[in-house]
């Protein structure tokens, strides 16, 4: 029963990536008909076995192979329908039909093989390629695109970075990742939802290991000055100084023209999205408190929630809100005033602006095209804060700082050495 309810709860859109679930579609047969139960083998037999045990690991990561291949030749027709500005004319939009623009090709191939020979996915008898392979190999086929003309990577904060509610530790393997990215004359930016005003130490609290870290390494003036965090999805911008600590920066020094809402409104989307969640919590009898500030508002549970409740909460907030700015059926990103109603893993959270205007500003700021911009996150469902950015520029899907630390690894493998 258990088993089955999950199934059930997987299947609704809200968890699933249409995509993603495309791919899977595609390898299921490659997987299922060639494949053979493999036969005992004992004495003499076992070295025959072996060997034909290999051939058939082979021959599965040849068909795997080609079909991703294929896969990459629907991606560049579907780019090419977009450069005509008729992505909807495009194979890969009638075969899915939400699948959104590819900044960069996807070397899916490539990206295949170089998991392959870690996972062994073609090895495999009883579990066809899951979920998780496939958004590992778009990752890695990501990285392998944008390494050469990369100008500026975001991150999310909570599980892309450090674990959820925590800081960035001094001991951290990322901090020396990080600063080879600034080394590299790139970017970086840490794009967050936590809303915390214009208080820079508090910021610095959280991320005090890698502040240290840039002290550490005696990165340059120049070189730290290519750090910024954005806070509040878009709405509070800092940049290190050059004695390693965060300055604000005000509206006025730079464009932010994307957030043009007056306060009158915001507090008006704020009052709707307060009277939401506190029905939330009364409908569903939660513990929980509601905590205002001057650009969100979330709900904060007193003892945990499971993973529908938070969706629940996020998904009647975000219906609310759009049924509130008269268009029920749009996109969070397309309303007179953009906000960002998302499951954070132990919270609800509605916050004004999101983090496609976040990653917007930065590119702005540093000049850097969505073809050279890339941004990490764990959150790329739809009760997710990160799912925006991919309307501004080419993403990596991770679900834990260990991810995030293979990721930049391989980005670090890849790149052109400063």
């Amino acid at each position: 029963m258990t088993s089955q309810y999950r199934v059930n709860y997987h299947l609704r859109a809200h968890k699933r990536d249409s995509f993603i679930e495309f791919i899977k579609g595609m390898l299921l047969t490659p997987f299922a008909l060639p494949t053979q139960p493999a036969l005992a083998a004992a004495g003499e037999e076992e070295q025959g076995a072996a060997a034909a045990a290999a051939e058939e690991e082979q021959a599965n990561a040849e068909r795997y192979a080609s079909i991703f291949g294929s896969i990459e030749a629907l991606i560049d027709e579907h780019r090419q329908c977009t450069r005509n500005q008729i992505p909807a004319h495009s194979r890969l939009s009638k075969l899915v039909p939400a699948v959104g623009t590819f900044f960069t090709p996807l070397p899916l191939q490539r990206a295949f093989l170089h998991i392959n020979r870690t996972n062994r996915i073609s090895a495999r008898r009883h579990v066809p390629p899951s979920f998780n392979d496939i958004r590992r190999i778009l990752n890695m086929a990501q990285v392998l695109a944008i390494a050469p003309s990369l100008r500026l990577v975001t991150f999310d904060g909570d599980m892309t970075l450090y674990a959820d509610g925590q800081n960035f530790e001094h001991d951290s393997q990322l901090v020396l990742l990080l600063v080879r990215l600034l080394q590299r004359s790139v970017s970086v930016a840490i794009v967050t939802a936590a809303g915390y005003g214009n208080d820079a130490p508090r910021y610095e609290m959280r991320l005090s290991g890698l502040l240290h870290g840039f002290k550490k390494h005696r990165l340059s003036p120049a070189q730290v000055a290519r750090f910024y965090v954005l806070g509040g999805e878009c709405n509070f911008l800092f940049r290190c100084s050059p004695d390693y600590r965060l300055q604000f920066v005000d509206d006025s020094l730079y464009d932010s023209s994307l957030r043009s809402w007056s306060e009158l409104q915001v507090q008006e989307l704020l009052d709707v999205a307060e009277a939401e969640l506190s029905a939330s919590v009364a409908r569903m009898a939660i513990n929980a408190r509601i905590l205002r500030k001057p650009r969100a508002v979330g709900l904060v549970p007193q003892e945990p929630l499971t993973r529908e409740q938070l969706d629940e909460c996020a998904l009647s907030s975000q219906q609310a809100l759009l049924k509130f700015q008269g268009s029920p059926a749009a996109q969070p990103c397309d309303v007179p005033i953009p906000f960002c109603a998302f499951n954070g893993g132990s919270d609800c959270w509605v916050d004004i602006g999101n983090k496609l205007i976040g990653v917007r500003i930065l590119q702005g700021l540093v000049g850097s095209p969505p073809h050279a911009t890339l941004h990490v996150g764990d959150q790329f469902l739809s009760t997710g804060n990160d799912i925006a950015t991919r309307a501004a520029c080419c993403t990596c899907w991770i679900i834990n700082p260990q991810e995030t630390h293979h990721i930049l690894s391989e980005l670090d493998a890849v790149s052109p050495q400063p």
